[in-house]
């Protein structure tokens, strides 16, 4: 366990809070914006469909990757990930075809649904090697990031709408990516040594 547990629940959950809300407010930007081009609800499911099944097989895969890389490696990955999809939704061409437009943005909301569970598991995982086993921290502790990331998704909704509103689609992912970018280096820089990986928890 890192010597200094509390300093690492911050900057886990800080992650967990940002790769949500920017989660969350994409998720509305891609249901807005495209609706607003006239794709039907048939479409609009289809721009979703590569987000949840990605999410599934990463998530038959985090554990073992967590073991082999640590759990900061995957965290970062998550929250890199994230920023590489947000990037390349800004290059969508509203000149293209609904085909190629619907194929493009269900690969990248494909590479989403793997940053997603990549993150979520490390944050997860991250919390129960952090947190004290006596006096039931564990759950205490478990409950306090998990039980944000309803309220934080939600906010991420309205983000994602005012954005859309107020900036517009491209400006709009591409500010969620810079503030995301931003976020992953100061994790990066004061996310303490540890924990690495599952097993050197304990």
């Amino acid at each position: 366990m890192t010597a200094n547990p509390l300093r690492a629940y911050a900057a886990v959950t800080a992650a967990y809070w940002a790769f949500m809300a920017t989660d969350g407010a994409l998720r509305m930007l891609v249901l807005l914006h495209f609706n607003s081009l006239g794709f039907t609800p048939i479409q609009l499911a289809w721009l979703f469909l590569l987000y949840e099944l990605a999410g599934i097989a990463t998530n038959l895969c985090a554990g073992w990757l967590a073991a082999r890389f640590g759990l900061a490696a995957t965290l970062y990955a998550g929250l890199s990930l994230q920023v590489a999809a947000l990037v390349a939704l800004a290059q969508l061409d509203p000149a293209w075809g609904v085909a190629a437009s619907v194929a493009f943005v269900m690969a990248v909301q494909g590479v989403s649904g793997v940053a997603k569970d990549l993150a979520k598991m490390s944050s997860k995982s991250a919390v129960k090697l952090l947190a004290p086993n006596e006096g039931g921290g564990l759950f205490r502790w478990v409950a306090r990031l998990t039980g944000s990331k309803n309220a934080v998704k939600g906010l991420g909704f309205f983000l994602g709408a005012a954005l859309l509103a107020l900036a517009g689609f491209q400006k709009a992912v591409l500010g969620m990516a810079a503030a995301l970018a931003l976020i992953l280096l100061a994790i990066a820089l004061f996310l303490p040594a540890g924990p690495a990986r599952p097993d050197e928890g304990g």
